[in-house]
């Protein structure tokens, strides 16, 4: 097959891992890297299941009931296995997957440094986790309000007044178990068959699909390198039709760490004010992970946009929470009761645990205080010395990047490194950034997420949210992956 090749290049790639796992690991590789046709059709495909007919004769005995099952027919038939087409449809996130297979690789034996998740390295600060615990040893196990405590909604109010200048009724605050959540009930509450989503990219890699599970369709809108990857208003003009409902912001932005200047919004809110039937969801995860001189604005601010605005946010990121689940919408209270609706019927409130440690962190001072500030700082830190290994990698600056203003991202974009006249040692061709992710996770055991997961096939994204020893181990690894004697261009 096309895959054997590949097969026999382990060795060289991964030292001296079993057979076994090996092969396993292959597979898992092939099927992260696969076209997303391919991986459909794989879980698509019905199986034959044999199903045996019985028929029974019941004895009574001293009071006690035994069944003799006699088979009465080997007849076998299908089970369908037909799914919900619009999850049918669904693609598996490259993100996650390639997480799980850093994370197999690694506890199989093998030396994988995983650079594929968006997660801060650091511990969630002391204050919260005395918080989460105090819940736990008070009693605060019970189930939580749908929508969340009064105490937490009442203080992300204070927070959006305060830091971002926004004013909300805690009516208008959905509590989720995530901001993913949070994202994902927007857009099925705003959205359905016969609308369009406008999703700049790149993008997240759940946009898309969320807008699909909701029987929206996305629409793609292409930004580049050379406008910083953020989407042109008169762009987004020419891309609106009657269709349209909803247009999808994230600054700071996750892939490309792109944050949206008040000129830039201001001429965005301008276009959408246009267009009566236009919402907009600000994802605003990252609002506090932002380096100078970049500033964060919030899209609701600007006039009229309130009303027509579901503003996302939540813990993960900023306070180092991810495996808290703790994320929130504020919204216009049709939108947020609908939201609200949604989650009644599905996972209903978050952890009160996580919200008792919301509630600290949301106390730490503003913008998340000095906990937040220097994580913020290390952040940034890596952030330079990743971009200037990457500059230097290769010769006549063939890895392009420029100095990401948010997130904890790196994009570069290595279109000139790929491509039919591009072959690595022990590997062979290296035609496409997917080929490129396969070649340094074999190759130089580093796991990245390929652009083609994020709307752009010509970059790869780093999360440069790991230790500084981790991170010149990785670039040391795929410096040397790239190097001219093994890694051939032209």
């Amino acid at each position: 097959s096309a895959d054997t090749p590949r097969s026999h290049r382990h060795p060289h790639a991964l030292g001296r891992a079993s057979g076994r796992a090996m092969t396993s690991l292959t597979r898992v590789s092939v099927a992260c890297f696969a076209p997303s046709a391919d991986r459909r059709a794989l879980r698509l495909k019905r199986t034959r299941v044999a199903v045996s007919r019985c028929s029974s004769s019941v004895h009574h005995h001293h009071g006690r009931v035994s069944v003799n099952a006699i088979n009465a027919s080997d007849a076998k038939f299908e089970v369908d296995q037909t799914l919900n087409p619009r999850v049918a449809s669904l693609r598996e996130s490259k993100t996650m997957a390639l997480t799980d297979l850093a994370r197999s690789m690694k506890e199989s034996g093998l030396p994988v440094i995983g650079l594929a998740a968006g997660e801060p390295d650091f511990d969630t600060p002391a204050a919260i986790v005395e918080a989460g615990c105090d819940a736990i040893r008070g009693g605060k196990t019970r189930y939580s309000p749908n929508t969340g405590t009064a105490e937490l909604r009442n203080a992300i109010c204070e927070k959006l007044r305060v830091e971002n200048g926004l004013v909300y009724t805690a009516s208008e605050i959905v509590l989720s178990n995530g901001a993913k959540q949070s994202v994902a009930q927007g857009v099925m509450a705003t959205c359905g068959p016969g609308d369009e989503v406008l999703v700049p990219a790149p993008f997240w890699v759940s946009y898309p699909e969320m807008c699909k599970l909701a029987g929206a369709t996305p629409v793609i809108i292409q930004t580049t390198a050379e406008d910083g990857f953020l989407l042109d208003a008169e762009v987004l003009r020419k891309s609106l039709n009657p269709k349209s409902r909803l247009l999808i912001l994230c600054s700071p932005s996750n892939p490309s760490g792109a944050v949206y200047s008040k000129e830039a919004l201001e001429k965005i809110a301008d276009v959408v004010r246009d267009h009566p039937r236009l919402l907009v969801l600000a994802d605003e995860i990252y609002e506090h992970i932002i380096y100078p001189p970049a500033a964060h604005v919030s899209f609701a601010t600007f006039p009229g946009m309130r009303e027509r605005t579901l503003t996302v946010n939540g813990f993960s990121k900023a306070f180092a929470m991810t495996g808290w689940r703790l994320g929130y919408l504020a919204a216009p209270a049709h939108f947020a009761n609908a939201c609200a609706a949604i989650q009644s019927q599905t996972t209903s409130g978050p952890s009160s645990i996580s919200q008792h440690a919301g509630v600290a962190a949301l106390c730490l001072g503003k913008n998340g205080g000095v906990p937040v500030q220097d994580m913020v700082t290390a952040f940034q830190k890596r952030r330079d010395y990743v971009v200037g290994r990457f500059r230097k990698m290769r010769p006549d600056g063939e890895i392009k990047l420029e100095t990401p203003a948010g997130a904890f991202y790196a994009f570069p974009d290595v279109s000139a490194i790929v491509g039919e006249n591009v072959t690595a040692e022990g590997f062979g061709p290296v035609t496409d950034g997917d080929e490129l992710c396969r070649y340094l996770l074999e190759k130089a055991q580093v796991a990245l997420v390929p652009g083609s997961a994020f709307g752009n096939p010509e970059c790869v994204r780093l999360s440069y949210a790991a230790s500084d020893d981790t991170l010149k181990e990785a670039l040391d690894r795929i410096e040397k992956a790239l190097g001219a004697d093994v890694y051939v261009v032209g």
